[in-house]
C-alpha cells in the first residue's frame, strides 16, 4: 500500500523515519493500555459507589476486553487495506464519546456500555502504528529503526504500569468518574494531531465500490470470526459446567470460519499462509500465557492491596510504581539488543519469582514485601511486551501487519479475559488473602507454561532483531 503525505520527504532526500508521525502514534496506541489498567484500582470505589460485588464489576474489564478482541483484528485488516487515517479519526473520535458516557453513568449497566464503545473506540491506536513503521520502511527503503520500536513498546509500557498510579491521582481529585473523563481530551488531541500528521491514503487505497468492497472486507468472514470469539469468551467470562454449550457454539462457528477463510479469494485471515506460519503463531501463544500472569496481578494485587491489605486507591497505584520503574528501564535497556529468546526466557523467570513471593504475603505483611513483588514484576513487564511485539513485527506478512498486530491484542485480550475470570472467581464477593493466594498458584502455573512455550520453541533464534537507529 502506497501512501502520500504533504510536505513527506521523497525517498532520495532522506531516508529516516518521519518523526512526525510519533506523536499520534504514540498517543493513539497507549488509548487501550490506559483504559485497561486505569480501571484496576477504580473497581472497588465503583462498586461501593453503585452497590455492585466483585463478581459484577469484574465485567467492566470483560466488556472493555470482548469489544476490543474483536475489533482489533477487524479494525487492522481495515488498516492494511485502506491506511490507517480514517479508522484512527474515527475510533478515537469514538474514545472521547465513550469518556462522557462513563462519566455521566448512573448505573452499572450504562457503565459496563460505556467501557464497550471504549473497547472498540480504542481499536485502531496500536494496528496503525505498525502499519505506519511498514510503510515508512517500504517509503524510505530501509527497515523501521529499532528505536521506534522501542519507543512504541516502551510508550504502551509506561501507560500499563504508571496507570493504576494515574487512576489512583484522578480518583483522589474527583473520584471515580474521572478515570472517564480523562478519555474526553484524550480523544479530542489524538483527533487533532491525527488530521494534522496522519498520511493520507493514496488513490490506489481509496475505498473501492460496492461488491469488490465487501469481496475485499470479507464479511462473512469477519462475522464468523467475531461469533467464534464471542461464544468462547462469554465462556471464559463465566466458566462454569452450566455454560458449557457456549463452547460448542465457539467450536460450531471456528469450523464454519475456518472452511470459510479456506475458500474465499481475499480472506479476512489468510488461513493458508497464517497456519503455515508456526513461529507466528507460537508467539500468539505465549501471548495468551503471558497476559494471563500480567493482568492477574494488575488487577487482582491491586484489589487485594486495597480491600484485603487496607490501601486507599492511592497508595494502591503508589505500591507499583517500582514495577513502572524497573519496566521502563528494561525495556530502553533491552530494546536495541539483537534477539528475543533471551528476553522472554527472562521474562519467563521474573514472572515464576514474583509469583512464588506473592504467595508469601499477607494482611501483616510489611509494606516493602508489596514493594518487593512490583518490582520484580517490572522485569516481565518490560521483556515480554517488547519481545512479542517485535517476533509479530518481523514474523508477520507485510501486507497484513496491522492485521496481524490487532491479532496479537486479540490473543493477548483472551489471556487478560482468563485473569479477569480466574479474579473474579478466586475473590468471590471480596479481595482477602485466601483468594490471592489462590490467583498467584493460578499465576504461577501460567508462569511455568509460558517457560516451557519459550524454551521448546526452536524458531526464536530466528527471530530478525530490529535494526539501530542511523
Amino acid at each position: 500500500m502506497t501512501e502520500t503525505r504533504p510536505g513527506a520527504m521523497a525517498k532520495t532526500d532522506g531516508p529516516g523515519f518521519d518523526r512526525r508521525l510519533l506523536p499520534p502514534m504514540m498517543l493513539g496506541s497507549i488509548l487501550n493500555p490506559i483504559n485497561s489498567t486505569i480501571i484496576s484500582v477504580a473497581l472497588v470505589p465503583i462498586g461501593r459507589a453503585l452497590g455492585a460485588p466483585a463478581s459484577q464489576t469484574a465485567w467492566l474489564v470483560s466488556a472493555l476486553y470482548l469489544a476490543t478482541s474483536l475489533g482489533q483484528p477487524v479494525v487492522g485488516r481495515l488498516i492494511d487495506l485502506f491506511g490507517p487515517r480514517r479508522l484512527f479519526l474515527f475510533s478515537t473520535g469514538l474514545v472521547g464519546v465513550a469518556g462522557v458516557v462513563g462519566t455521566l453513568a448512573p448505573n452499572m449497566a450504562v457503565l459496563i456500555a460505556a467501557r464497550v464503545l471504549l473497547g472498540f473506540g480504542t481499536c485502531s491506536g496500536y494496528p496503525a502504528a505498525m502499519a505506519l513503521l511498514r510503510s515508512e520502511a517500504k517509503r524510505t527503503g530501509r527497515d523501521s529503526p529499532g528505536g521506534v520500536l522501542t519507543a512504541l513498546a516502551v510508550a504502551n509500557q509506561t501507560i500499563a504500569v504508571i496507570g493504576p498510579l494515574l487512576g489512583g491521582l484522578l480518583i483522589a481529585a474527583g473520584g471515580w468518574r474521572a478515570t472517564f473523563a480523562l478519555n474526553v481530551p484524550l480523544s479530542v488531541v489524538s483527533v487533532v494531531l491525527g488530521l494534522l500528521w496522519l498520511p493520507k491514503p493514496a488513490s490506489a487505497a481509496r475505498p473501492a465500490g460496492g461488491g469488490r468492497l465487501v469481496a475485499q472486507l470479507d464479511l462473512p468472514g469477519m462475522a464468523l470470526f467475531a461469533a467464534t470469539l464471542t461464544s468462547l469468551l462469554l465462556f471464559l467470562m463465566n466458566p462454569h459446567p452450566r455454560t458449557w454449550y457456549l463452547l460448542v457454539i465457539a467450536a460450531v462457528f471456528a469450523a464454519g470460519f475456518a472452511l470459510r477463510e479456506l475458500r474465499a479469494a481475499t480472506p479476512f485471515i489468510d488461513l493458508r499462509v497464517f497456519g503455515g506460519n508456526t513461529p507466528l503463531l507460537a508467539t500468539y501463544g505465549r501471548a495468551v500465557v503471558a497476559y494471563v500472569v500480567s493482568y492477574s496481578f494488575l488487577y487482582g494485587f491491586s484489589q487485594w492491596t486495597e480491600e484485603g491489605y487496607g490501601l486507599s486507591p492511592f497508595r494502591a497505584g503508589l505500591v507499583q510504581i517500582p514495577m513502572f520503574l524497573v519496566a521502563i528501564g528494561v525495556s530502553i535497556l533491552s530494546g536495541r539488543r539483537s534477539g528475543v529468546r533471551g528476553k522472554l526466557l527472562v521474562g519467563a523467570a521474573g514472572q515464576i519469582v514474583a509469583c512464588l513471593v506473592m504467595l508469601t504475603l499477607g494482611t501483616g505483611s510489611a509494606l516493602w514485601a508489596l514493594l518487593l513483588v512490583a518490582l520484580v514484576f517490572g522485569i516481565p513487564q518490560g521483556l515480554n511486551n517488547l519481545a512479542l511485539q517485535n517476533s509479530v513485527y518481523f514474523q508477520a506478512d507485510p501486507e497484513r501487519v496491522a492485521s496481524s498486530a490487532g491479532l496479537l491484542r486479540t490473543f493477548a485480550y483472551i489471556g487478560s479475559m482468563i485473569a479477569s475470570s480466574a479474579t473474579a472467581a478466586s475473590f468471590g464477593r471480596g479481595a482477602d488473602t485466601g483468594g490471592m493466594h489462590q490467583l498467584a498458584w493460578i499465576m504461577l502455573g501460567a508462569g511455568v507454561l509460558y517457560l516451557l512455550v519459550t524454551v521448546l520453541d526452536r524458531t526464536l533464534g530466528r527471530v530478525a532483531p530490529a535494526p539501530a537507529d542511523k
